[in-house]
């Protein structure tokens, strides 16, 4: 997310919410939020990957080359390139949204109109599911993180904790 939607560490405020967690089930609370948050981000990408080869096979007039598809799935349209999320595994199961399961077992025929706008109708609603799932995640990491600074400025030497002692 850009940095004018997420709240800088300076505004960080205490959370009525967590103010009852203990330093290290904080701790726990944020890395789970933020796992999933790995989750989530992964299979948005893989949502995004299929819409962009949709899009690449409605409008070829050859099959798509290995070539393509290192183009279709590397590239973000902003100049940047993605990168794999090595903290997901292609075994963990899919979010919560029956459409993702439905259409990673549907076949689209490319150069069938209707079956393409369908699949683009239906991965587009699971995008924005999960866009908003992700949301609502970076809301609750950034709670978690002001908690966590609100802590570490009244006992800086709390965030030493985290450092295994010998």
């Amino acid at each position: 997310m850009t940095g004018s939607r997420r709240r800088p560490v300076v505004d960080a405020m205490a959370s009525e919410q967590l103010a009852g967690l203990d330093l290290e089930t904080l701790r726990a609370y944020r890395h789970r939020l933020e796992a999933e948050e790995d989750r989530v981000s992964y299979w948005r990408r893989l949502v995004h990957a299929r819409l962009d080869l949709l899009a690449a096979g409605s409008s070829a007039d050859h099959l798509l080359t290995v070539e393509d598809l290192v183009r279709i799935l590397g590239d973000t349209g902003t100049g940047g390139t993605r990168r794999a999320l090595v903290s997901v595994r292609a075994a963990d199961p899919l979010p919560e949204l029956p459409e993702l399961s439905e259409m990673w077992g549907t076949e689209v025929d490319p150069h069938d109109p209707e079956q393409v706008a369908d699949a683009v109708e239906r991965l587009t609603d699971a995008e924005r599911q999960l866009t908003t799932y992700r949301r609502a995640l970076h809301e609750r990491i950034d709670e978690a993180t002001g908690e966590l600074i609100v802590r570490y400025r009244a006992d800086p030497a709390a965030a030493l904790s985290v450092i295994p002692q010998e």
